[in-house]
């Protein structure tokens, strides 16, 4: 019994440990959340005293948000997502945030009562408010949603045809990168197109497998069908409807193929060694499927690197860019501004001297920025230099300095002669 009686004190004590650790653990995440929020609307006041439109006030947002990224260490669009998110937190559901900060919500309750109460009017927030937080504060977030979501959709103002149809605008696709090589893509599309896709991609997939010889020595389930038919179609089929056709030709839409980066150490290549290969803005993927990539596919840009050193040893050719682009997109790789993962090959080529400013179009100005990025570099206090070597340095409105070396895995390349660093303020004006 002494025994039993230790366990039980000791269990006693872990969760009254716990409690007191997810106290702490909510107050710390409001406190993120006021502070989100109080960016945000240091945003609007810094907008307000300029003359301008939905664009200033915009870029001060992402001014704002990309000097908190470099603390937080996350890319500024995430930082801009969640100040959007903790305003509406903050000015429009109060007590909410009360209910987190005392203990009687979680962040996951949270969560369902901001999507849910998306459709809700802005006279009509207070009581739905009351009455979700009332049914969250007795249940785990997922045995409540559906009770949350009948609540807001009886408070909408708007009917949900007209809702469906404002909601079909932010149709999109987009890729999650995940382990192991793989990734989620998903598409954000109207109920009935989705379940429309699936269903024809299970008869195609059912008649592939109903298909099956005993000799067919394919192992595929349903899923993995579904899967590799949904890619070939993707990849390889023309829409129909292509604004590009006339008459009875087939239009370009159909020939346009899809473009990866990648870079492929030369011991890979030679299947030497199977480490993963870094597919760049994205995940590392397989060894296998780089060198089948190298191999096979001629529209993808090609840069061969020296295992040890980093050295270019050949750059593809099948691409018709000329040479001062195919030297910045292998040294570049990526967006040049901190933290940004955006493949070069999806970015613009930036003069980091102005070219109206008198900055020429030489190797020692030029680097990629991604077009959130670059009109941040025009439009906002954000400053870059740029070092010997393809090295920039960016000054934040604050003064902060971050450093932006060259990526990983290093890429040696020399640049004759190496100007010393120079600013847009050393330009003479005209």
């Amino acid at each position: 019994m002494s025994e039993d009686s230790d366990q039980l004190s000791a269990l006693a004590a872990l969760v009254a440990e716990t409690e007191t650790v997810l106290a702490e653990v909510s107050a710390a995440q409001v406190a993120e959340v006021r502070l989100l929020a109080r960016a945000g609307q240091l945003a609007e006041r810094q907008a307000a005293t300029q003359r301008g439109s939905v664009r200033v006030h915009d870029m001060a947002l992402r001014s704002i948000a990309a000097e908190l990224g470099g603390v937080m260490r996350v890319t500024d669009r995430t930082v801009q997502q969640r100040i959007g998110e903790a305003r509406e937190l903050v000015e429009s559901y109060p007590a909410t945030l009360d209910a987190w900060e005392a203990g009687r919500l979680t962040r996951a309750h949270v969560r369902v009562i901001l999507d849910a109460g998306a459709c809700v009017p802005a006279d009509r927030k207070a009581p739905f408010e009351a009455e979700a937080i009332r049914l969250c504060a007795g249940d785990t977030p997922n045995r409540v949603r559906s009770a949350v979501e009948i609540l807001a959709e009886r408070c909408a103002e708007r009917s949900f045809t007209e809702r469906h149809a404002e909601a079909s605008r932010g149709r999109r696709v987009r890729v999650v990168p995940g382990a192991q090589g793989m990734s989620d893509l998903i598409a954000t599309v109207p109920t009935v197109i989705a379940e429309g896709v699936m269903d024809r991609l299970t008869q195609q997939a059912t008649v592939i497998i109903d298909a099956r010889t005993p000799d067919d020595d394919d192992p595929r389930t349903t899923d993995q069908v579904r899967a590799d038919v949904l890619s070939d179609l993707l990849l390889t089929g023309a829409p129909a409807l292509d604004p590009t056709a006339y008459g009875d030709g087939p239009g370009t839409l159909g020939a346009i193929r899809a473009q990866v980066q990648v870079i492929v150490p030369a011991l890979t290549l030679l299947g030497a060694d199977e480490g993963p290969v870094d597919l760049v803005g994205r995940a590392p993927i397989d060894a296998a499927t780089a060198r089948c990539l190298a191999a096979e596919t001629h529209s993808l840009a090609r840069v061969l690197t020296d295992p040890v050193d980093g050295t270019v040893i050949a750059v593809d050719r099948y691409r018709t860019a000329g040479p001062q682009r195919r030297f910045l997109r292998a040294r570049d790789q990526h967006c040049r501004f901190p933290g940004c993962r955006r493949a070069a090959i999806r970015c613009e080529i930036d003069h980091t001297i102005d070219h109206a400013r008198g900055g020429p179009t030489a190797l020692w100005n030029l680097a990629h920025l991604c077009q959130r990025h670059h009109s941040m570099k025009q439009f906002t206090a954000w400053r870059v230099r740029q070092h010997p070597g393809g090295v920039l340095e960016w000054t934040s409105p604050t003064g902060r300095l971050y450093r932006e070396d060259a990526p990983v895995p290093p890429v040696a390349f020399v640049v004759s002669p190496a100007p010393p660093p120079v600013t847009a303020d050393s330009v003479p004006p005209f």
